[in-house]
């Protein structure tokens, strides 16, 4: 990988659809694709430990940059080594822009050409992030992709709104990608924009890949919209994007989603999602949702899914679970973030068997009548 951040090899089309089978290799570890990343918001993915994430065989995980800014901040991961010392993480990292933090989080945003000013959610100091100082904070934390600073704009906005916005965004990606000073070790992805307009999305593809990443994502999705409106943004960009390189929908995690993703040539997924609900006790199972707090599975003495090998379905029962997160007890969150998180990454392993073997069709179509998935009823 002489001077190369990622190599990107596509083996396989599915013969049913545009699903994709292909191999990343990065300075940290060859993963295969399509895959789904659990995201260490805060250079920690909730309640689970590296060799955790290991032993449930995640290939990539997610970490933030502008949670990691506020603390501990990154010239203190810089002088640890990197996220991959600091959190003693060994496999592939990749870092959001922080573009996203700002726009749902910060308060009393004001958005200008050379960035946006905002301030602290923690605690109100007033802060500045532009495409440049993204990226230097993602230098410095060491990831082994990184992404375009951008603005992910609400859902819905005008369309005068939105092409000033995708303007900038392209701007800032450009000057963001002039001030990359790690090409050789890290890559850095470009991010297209244009909400639920086609003729936006499509020039945002274009444009993007004028300017050249070795790889891209789609943004602005799961912030509302529903979910056949999701899909058509995909459609709009993806069409636009190189085949030879990878491509990332960024934010979501529901098995409907990542199947219609999938289908469509994404090979690149994150989500809090598996993480939030089993703080709140909600299991994603082969056999659906279960919500383990409710009474029904007081005295349920199996497995939370009996098709299911981890940790958390191999030695506890539904009826422990229900009792630790009815007591609000963290192991009760932390072996159902355990099992989410190892349901997700076993389905991704499935897919992409499926997909090599010319039966992603099949799979979807199994997967959907068991969780009983139609007309946008969510998993």
């Amino acid at each position: 990988m002489e001077n190369k951040a990622i190599e990107f090899k596509l083996l396989k089309k599915s013969s049913e659809c545009d699903a994709r089978l292909s191999i990343m290799k990065t300075k940290h570890g060859e993963v295969e694709l399509p895959m789904f990343m659990p995201v260490g918001t805060q250079a920690s993915v909730k309640f689970l430990s590296s060799e955790e994430l290991k032993e449930i065989n995640s290939q990539f995980i997610l970490s933030n940059t502008y949670h990691c800014w506020l603390r501990p901040g990154e010239d203190i991961i810089k002088k640890a080594g990197g996220l991959h010392e600091f959190m003693n993480y060994d496999g592939p990292i990749l870092t959001d822009s922080g573009g996203f933090q700002v726009f749902s989080l910060a308060k009393m945003r004001n958005i200008e050409e050379e960035g946006v000013y905002f301030k602290n959610h923690l605690n109100g100091d007033k802060l500045f992030l532009s495409p440049e100082k993204s990226i230097e904070i993602q230098n410095d934390l060491g990831a082994d992709i990184i992404m375009s600073f951008d603005e992910c704009a609400p859902f819905p906005v005008s369309y005068d709104y939105m092409k000033d916005s995708v303007e900038r965004t392209l701007r800032w990606a450009k000057r963001g990608k002039d001030a990359h000073k790690r090409e050789a070790d890290q890559a850095l992805f470009g991010i297209v924009q244009g909400g639920d307009f086609k003729e936006l999305r499509e020039y945002s593809a274009k444009k993007l890949v004028d300017i050249g990443f070795p790889g891209y994502a789609i943004g602005g999705t799961s912030v509302g919209e529903d979910k056949e409106t999701m899909f058509r943004m995909v459609d709009y960009g993806i069409k636009h994007l190189p085949e030879d390189k990878p491509r990332y929908l960024m934010g979501v995690g529901t098995v409907d989603a990542i199947f219609e993703a999938v289908s469509r040539g994404i090979d690149m997924f994150d989500c809090v999602l598996p993480t939030r609900i089993a703080r709140h006790g909600t299991a994603m199972t082969s056999e659906g949702r279960i919500v383990v707090r409710n009474k029904q599975f007081e005295s349920d003495f199996t497995p939370l899914d009996p098709n299911c090998h981890c940790h958390c379905c191999k030695n506890y029962t539904k009826g422990y679970l229900r009792h630790l997160i009815k007591a609000n007890e963290g192991l009760g969150m932390r072996l159902i973030t355990l099992h989410n998180l190892a349901f997700l990454l076993k389905l991704m392993e499935e897919i992409r068997e499926a997909i090599k073997n010319d039966k992603f069709i099949e799979l979807k179509d199994e997967y959907y009548k068991k969780l009983d998935i139609k007309n946008g009823n969510s998993f």
